[in-house]
């Protein structure tokens, strides 16, 4: 892993520090990002590293959030309004300057956009446990999304599984099913070069014309049209197809023909807004949170992690981690 660079501590850094914002399609730039006062529960928090979320972050980039959707997108902390400018993000880790004394001095995580530093209430930061490394951290959001998923599959012991699309929610959730005793777990992509992370995480690997057959639970993960029809035909008889893809603008061909009806297909959708019903009798989003936090304590998850950018070069450098075509996985932040 990579030494840990501590915040810019310059007297300008601190009174006027900058933050990322997407100022219009494919164009990002650092713009100076005053902070509010601060009150007993609020936290100043310096940051070291953030993710940038490339699924959700690169239709942003892209100005391609539908307008339908553009309040229920909103991020916390966000600044500005979709499509352009905007201040968006929510892969924030860094260290508590001020604020409550038994916060002082801790590595914390919380859903903020990119920004050299900022104020956020308490109850919106997750303490980052000494067994995370706070780069490794910036995972948290992503965890939690593969965790939500899982609960609304139904995963269970001993289940054939199969992930379409190797990014880092599919290997995520990946990763948490073969947690689960006696399943078999397959990663499906269309790049070979997934093949050796997979198999590190503890997953089998398969390019799509040798996918499995016959499945009990199918994640979806690759946001594409092609790979939809790959995991409705690993579906085995009444199995469940759990639609992790968020598609932003434009419809999706979906092979609904054929023999999904007379296999009577099960199709989920899942996304991290809202704890599955599963769970959300009993689950706060702070629970989960804290538990998706307390999941990345696995070294190997660090391989998650494949660029690291200067926060100072972060408007020449997303671009090209945001354009089709990048073959990274996660792409942070350094501050």
């Amino acid at each position: 892993m990579a030494r840990e660079v501590k915040t810019a501590t310059t007297d300008d850094a601190r009174a006027n520090p900058l933050a990322l914002w997407y100022a219009s399609p494919r164009e990002c730039r650092l713009n100076a990002a005053p902070l509010p006062p601060a009150g007993p529960e609020d936290c100043l928090v310096a940051t070291l590293w953030s993710g940038i979320s490339r699924g959700t972050e690169r239709l942003v980039h892209e100005g391609r959030v539908p307008a339908s959707e553009h309040e229920r997108m909103r991020a916390p902390f966000q600044e500005g309004a979709f499509p352009f400018p905007v201040k968006y993000g929510y892969c924030a880790v860094g260290r508590v300057e001020a604020g409550p004394p038994d916060l002082r001095g801790r590595p914390v995580f919380c859903l903020h956009p990119h920004q050299q530093r900022f104020v956020a209430p308490r109850a919106c930061l997750v303490p980052v446990p000494d067994t995370v490394p706070p780069r490794r951290a910036v995972l948290a959001a992503n965890m939690e999304t593969a965790l939500n998923a899982h609960w609304d599959a139904g995963s269970g012991p001993a289940d054939r599984i199969v992930i379409v699309g190797g990014g880092v929610i599919g290997l995520l959730t990946g990763w948490l099913a073969a947690r689960l005793p006696g399943a078999e777990v397959t990663l499906v992509d269309v790049e070979p070069s997934r093949r050796a992370v997979a198999e590190a995480l503890g997953l089998r690997f398969a390019l799509p014309a040798a996918a499995p057959r016959d499945a009990d639970i199918v994640f979806h993960a690759s946001a594409s049209a092609a790979g939809f029809a790959t995991a409705i035909g690993c579906a085995g008889n009444e199995a469940r197809i759990v639609e992790l893809s968020w598609y932003g603008e434009g419809t999706v061909p979906a092979p609904l023909g054929g023999a999904f009806h007379a296999r009577r297909l099960q199709l989920v959708s899942s996304q991290v807004a809202a704890v599955a019903p599963s769970r959300r009798a009993r689950w706060s989003h702070g629970r989960r949170a804290r538990a998706a936090m307390e999941l990345l304590a696995d070294d190997r998850l660090d391989a998650l992690i494949t660029q690291e950018i200067p926060f100072s070069e972060a408007p020449a450098q997303i671009p090209a981690v945001l354009a089709p075509g990048w073959s990274g996985l996660t792409a942070v932040l350094r501050y």
